[in-house]
């Protein structure tokens, strides 16, 4: 909030495409298929959308693109004019306090000898926008010129209330006292109070506070009772082209320097044509002083090259002529607004639901984005206050209801898909259905040669307990169990292949292959295993209680595809790989193990807390495998002693197979699984494998 007083201190669609869905069964597909909530959350949202596109001037950071948007609307269609007979400037510019050598005050000697020509030429009034807050020793030579005036004049007056930064309570008692003094039936005081928005850029007219007189404008010329208190937008002026590079101002400004000096009659008959019948504004056109900056200098200025700011006088001037022409722009009523809002959001979100060929919604969108572009523009060449019109709100609205209810309905497809997927899930694993669903053709009965991780369990003791608790139970029991299990895979990438009672089979790579898969196949065997040890400790009271869950997990070829007939496939592997994994897990019970390894996939498994649990030939099995099993629990030296003792017993070094199983006794010697792998050791010479019964 300032004054405007010059103080003191100076693509094309395909040709087969489906028929398109009418847009009305879309919006009621939408509707009750979205559901409660998601319906709410989408309905809120689109009221967040009609709020933006009806408040966006009041929305922090959104009102600075309503502004450089009106800026861009006042300037381009700001009327060009010639200049402006009914308004002159008399101005102090620079070279005038150079030549009085008087800067602040100003030369109040000037101005009086200036009103006593000005006074005897004709002119309809005068306004004077200069604050007289401070002394000067001519003092008495201006007041006695401001009594003596005939033309009606009028001084600008401020006050610290509504001016807090720009008078002081000092300033405020000599003003007062200066207008008093000089106060007449021709000489009374006017408000030059001006507001600017917080970008600091004047837009509209003032208020009128009650214990201001009447602002300048209002009181050079009559202004009817509808618009005294005229509030909307300032309709500045541009100058018309007068020929390439050169145009003629708006309002004419003359130094003051011309009107005060000594005139004789001939002299004053010839400024007279220059004021007779004209409204005279007397200010400062002095650099960096009562400057302001309005929508026309937000743009550069064609002639000069440079952001020009405009004086308060000349502001003044651009309101008096708007007051003289009658051009009273109204804004666009608040109900018409709220429609506009409404419309705009419905409009983001039925083209959201539109279902046509790709031209026909490419035409849809641009001819929208030219409505947001052109439609403020064309309302404010046609006399309508757009300081309201929530231009960029309405692109914002229009962008939230296309995101809100284009969200919505790519949820219902979402879902859509998801029943598809969950149908296709009930004989795939669901990586392998999401996979179908983007590519349909490979539903086709074939496999492929893949080197896979296969994961095996079995959880010890759930048979017993199914006998010995309800159906119900046991229904529970075991969907928490493979449920726990089921996320574990997930969460390592794996593939469920099947449930085979509380056992679980799983792989890694395929249907893809990673670089990682078998570090993450063999955190996954380990997390499995302490899935179902944790499972069995949360058992609530009164259920039997349930044993380990067995893991095995080996490495090696298996055939993968979908198997099975035309009316029904499962996604599976086959192959020997799958047999070991099975068998291992099967070890564990007579190795006293929880988990075991094959040596394959404890090369690749990339984890320094694995033993060697010696080579053993699996049941139904000729070929030997070395496995490991995890022992987190030992130190490195233990799993290092361990890892001599086999190694001894691999090449028959029978000096250093003794030294380590007898120290390994005396660590370990409570230690189940390795007293039990002593045992087969000693049992078999060296290389041999231990054949499980």
């Amino acid at each position: 909030m300032t004054t405007t007083a010059t103080n003191d201190l100076g693509q094309a669609a395909p040709t087969d495409r489906p028929a398109a869905v009418p847009l009305r069964k879309r919006l009621r597909q939408l509707v009750t298929q979205l559901g409660p909530s998601r319906l709410a959350l989408t309905l809120l949202f689109l009221i967040v959308a009609v709020l933006i596109a009806r408040f966006s001037w009041q929305i922090v950071l959104v009102d600075a693109a309503e502004r450089a948007l009106y800026d861009a609307r006042a300037t381009a269609m700001a009327p060009h004019v010639g200049q402006d007979k009914r308004i002159l400037l008399i101005t102090y510019n620079d070279e005038t306090l150079f030549n009085t050598g008087i800067r602040s005050p100003l030369d109040r000697t000037l101005l009086a000898n200036a009103l006593a020509n000005i006074d005897r030429m004709g002119a309809k009034a005068i306004g004077i926008d200069i604050l007289f807050d401070s002394p000067r020793p001519d003092d008495a030579v201006l007041q006695a010129r401001l009594r003596a005036m005939q033309t009606p004049t009028w001084l600008a007056f401020a006050e610290q209330a509504s001016n807090p930064n720009t008078i002081f309570y000092e300033q405020q008692q000599f003003l007062e006292r200066f207008h008093a003094s000089v106060a007449t039936a021709r000489t009374r005081s006017t408000s030059v109070l001006l507001r600017t928005d917080d970008d600091s850029v004047i837009r509209n007219w003032p208020d009128r506070p009650p214990n201001l007189p009447p602002l300048m404008a209002n009181a050079l010329a009559p202004v009817d009772a509808a618009h005294a208190d005229y509030r909307g937008n300032i309709r500045f002026l541009l100058p018309a082209r007068a020929a390439d590079g050169q145009e003629e101002p708006v309002f004419a400004n003359i130094p003051i320097d011309s009107f005060a000096m000594p005139m004789d009659d001939d002299m004053r008959a010839g400024f007279a044509e220059l004021v007779r019948g004209r409204y005279v504004l007397i200010g400062g056109d002095i650099i960096d002083a009562d400057q302001f900056n309005t929508p026309l200098s937000r743009f550069i200025d064609p002639l000069t090259g440079q952001h020009e700011t405009t004086i308060g006088l000349e502001v003044h001037a651009h309101m008096l002529a708007q007051q003289l022409d009658g051009a009273w722009p109204e804004p666009i009523a608040g109900a018409a607004l709220w429609v506009l809002a409404v419309l705009v959001v419905l409009a983001g979100g039925l083209t959201s639901l539109i279902d046509m060929r790709a031209r026909w919604v490419a035409l849809a969108f641009l001819a929208q984005m030219a409505f947001f572009v052109a439609f403020p523009f064309w309302v404010h060449g046609r006399g309508v206050d757009t300081t309201t019109l929530p231009a960029f709100g309405w692109a914002l609205g229009w962008l939230f209801g296309y995101a809100a209810v284009g969200t919505a309905a790519r949820t219902v497809g979402s879902r859509q898909r998801a029943f598809a997927q969950s149908a296709l899930g009930k004989y795939l694993p669901a990586d392998v259905a999401a996979q179908i669903m983007r590519d349909p053709d490979q539903l086709s009965l074939h496999g492929e040669r893949r080197n896979i991780f296969c994961v095996f369990t079995d959880l010890e003791g759930f048979t017993k307990l199914s006998h010995a608790t309800t159906p119900e139970t046991v229904a529970r029991l075991l969907n928490e169990y493979l449920d726990r299990l089921s996320d574990v895979v997930l969460d390592h990438g794996g593939t469920i292949d099947k449930f085979v009672g509380d056992a679980v089979v799983a792989f890694w790579g395929a249907p893809l292959s990673r670089p990682d898969d078998g570090e993450k196949a063999a955190a996954a065997a380990i997390a499995m295993y302490q899935a179902g040890e944790l499972f069995r400790v949360e058992l609530a009271e009164g259920v039997p209680p349930l044993g380990m869950t067995r893991v095995g997990l080996h490495v090696g070829d298996a055939i993968v595809g979908n198997f099975g007939g035309e009316g029904r496939i499962q996604y599976t592997a086959l192959g020997d790989s799958m047999n070991t994994a099975s068998r291992l897990e099967s070890g564990n019970k007579e190795l006293k193990t929880g988990i075991l390894i094959s040596a394959e996939a404890a090369a690749r498994a990339g984890r320094d807390d694995l033993v060697p649990m010696g080579r053993i030939t699996l049941r139904g099995r000729a070929q030997p495998v070395d496995t490991f099993t995890h022992r987190p629990d030992l130190t490195a030296d233990q799993r290092a002693r361990i890892a001599a003792l086999v190694a001894a017993h691999a090449t028959g070094d029978k000096s250093a197979y003794v030294t380590c199983a007898t120290a390994l006794t005396g660590e370990l010697g409570q230690d189940a699984a390795i007293m039990f792998l002593i045992e087969r050791l000693n049992q078999t010479d060296k290389g041999e494998s231990y054949v499980l019964s």
